[in-house]
């Protein structure tokens, strides 16, 4: 039987014997823990310098009560066994930094590539303790900058919308008669419309369904902004889909630039200013077209591991 504090419970449970106590016998005595040489600052700190690759991935995650953890995870491993070179309690970049610096340089010189999001704290760790290395922006961080600008802008018709209505009600009101809200073609009403346009805005046009193809043809002809803004954020996943270089990428980013600045959507232009402060990092990604999936895929499962250790000891 795999020797697993869970697994121990469980065995604990069909024997009916106390489950935590069965674990801490477990932890104590059956298992190496005690003479763990990070079992003093495993709270918070953990490091494995076996696990590191030519390429790393880094991020952050709450843990137990929200806490946040950074993880850096081996990218080869692909979330399996090897996967954490270190998991460092909370974000501030400095400690980042002391734990990495632990790693031996010749093994920190050999890291080509580091995936990660755009927090300032990430990109400084990632420059100080691997210098050779690409740090590579992941795209679909990006990519959600220009998904929130969009929604901005449909949260605020929506608002609007609301007010509307509001008022209509109130006038109503006042003159003593019964308020009935505009219905479209589809069956919404105006605030419905906005309201249940929300998931067909993150998705590409090709995948609407026909219910949400007819949705945004309404939604569009009545917001043409909100059009915009949609070819906006289409226009910048392209260039991430189509371009094969650098070079080119740089020269559709610039084009596109061009366009957030005549659109006159505030939103767009705080994220193309986003992107012009880490351009040289998003550029990066087209050398490997690398992502920051993996880190984010292995720290899911060490979610789902935590909900389930809560779980079970809910249960107790």
């Amino acid at each position: 039987m795999d020797n697993h504090p869970i697994s121990c419970y469980h065995l604990g449970h069909y024997f009916q014997i106390d489950g935590k106590q069965l674990q801490e016998q477990y932890k104590e005595h059956i298992s190496d823990y005690s003479g763990w040489e990070q079992k003093d600052h495993a709270d918070q700190w953990m490091l494995f310098t076996s696990n590191v690759s030519s390429c790393l991935g880094i991020d952050e995650t709450a843990l137990s009560n929200g806490e946040l953890y950074t993880i850096v995870t081996n990218k080869e491993a692909r979330g399996r066994k090897g996967a954490i070179v270190a998991m460092i309690r909370g974000t501030v970049a400095e400690d980042i930094i002391a734990v990495l610096k632990k790693i031996p340089e010749r093994l920190r010189k050999r890291v080509q590539e580091v995936t990660m999001d755009m927090a300032a704290n990430m990109q400084l760790a990632i420059k100080r303790c691997f210098v050779n290395a690409h740090r590579v922006i992941d795209r679909f961080h990006v990519q959600k900058l220009a998904y929130d600008a969009v929604q901005e802008c449909r949260i605020k018709y929506r608002w609007e919308a609301l007010d509307a209505e509001n008022e209509a009600i109130d006038q109503a009101k006042r003159n003593k008669t019964s308020y009935q809200p505009e219905v479209l073609s589809n069956g919404d009403t105006l605030k419905q419309l906005l309201a249940r346009s929300r998931y067909l805005l993150f998705k590409h046009h090709i995948k609407w369904t026909a219910v949400q193809k007819h949705r945004a043809e309404l939604l569009f002809e009545r917001y043409p902004q909100l059009k915009k803004a949609y070819q906006i954020s289409l226009k910048l996943g392209d260039i991430f889909k189509l371009c094969k270089s650098k070079e080119q990428a740089f020269k559709q980013l610039a084009l596109w630039y061009n366009v957030v600045e005549d659109c006159g959507i505030d939103a767009f232009k705080t994220v193309a200013r986003s992107i012009k402060a880490h351009y040289l990092s998003i550029l990066n990604f087209f050398i490997n077209r690398a992502t920051n999936a993996s880190a984010e895929s292995f720290n899911a499962k060490v979610k789902a591991f935590r909900d389930q250790a809560e779980f079970l000891g809910e249960k107790k």
